[in-house]
């Protein structure tokens, strides 16, 4: 489940969650964006299942295209991950202050927009996708897809059941912790999420190599 955990290192979808926690309705809002990031979640982890089962990558006869899919995932998360890493944040211009699309959901945190918030922050990473691939790729009955499937998403939106989960006990405690994490992750989520993704690209080219090369 590792590419599981580098999908859900998400410093947005904790951002997002925080400012939900700090709204005028905290659990309503929260609960709604839980809710959207569940459904995005569960339904593409399912399409992609389908999808590749559909492909039969599962077959022994399919050694060779199951391992190129992991080449080409792995070598497109990697490069992923150096641009993130190269590209600097660019600084506000305060003579053109647009905001972007979450920008303005989170703006007026409202539990409609909290749902839409939870579908598009959560819409399919390519982490996501290879996180899925490795139960559709491999020969599971269907209560195994199930369960991994389920576990996949359950940790794929952790960044929001967490602190939602937190804040249901102590909520003022959740808020200053929040606060003082989300300073950090504002400063350093940028470069957290290269550095995941560029050792998950890693493994997994390393993973397809492997296994065209008749290694594994």
């Amino acid at each position: 489940m590792g590419f599981a955990l580098l999908a859900a290192l998400s410093p947005t979808a904790l951002l997002v969650a925080a400012v939900y926690l700090g709204s005028a309705n905290p659990r309503r809002t929260a609960l709604l964006y839980l809710a959207g990031a569940l459904v995005m979640s569960g339904s593409m982890a399912v399409v992609v299942l389908l999808v590749l089962r559909a492909g039969h990558f599962e077959l022994p006869s399919h050694h060779q295209t199951r391992y190129g899919l992991r080449l080409a995932l792995g070598l497109l998360i990697l490069a992923i991950g150096l641009v993130v890493q190269r590209r600097k944040p660019k600084p506000p211009d305060p003579d053109n202050p647009k905001q972007g699309f979450v920008s303005r959901l989170v703006a007026s945190p409202a539990p409609l927009a909290a749902f839409a918030s939870g579908i598009v922050i959560f819409s399919p990473s390519v982490t996501f996708i290879a996180a899925v691939q490795v139960i559709a790729t491999a020969r599971t009955s269907v209560a195994v897809d199930v369960f991994a499937l389920g576990l996949i998403v359950v940790i794929n939106v952790m960044f929001v059941w967490l602190p939602f989960a937190s804040y249901l006990f102590r909520p003022d405690a959740t808020t200053r912790r929040l606060k003082s994490f989300n300073a950090w992750l504002r400063s350093n989520g940028r470069l957290l999420l290269a550095g995941g993704m560029i050792v998950a690209g890693l493994l997994l080219t390393l993973d397809g190599t492997l296994g065209l090369t008749g290694v594994v």
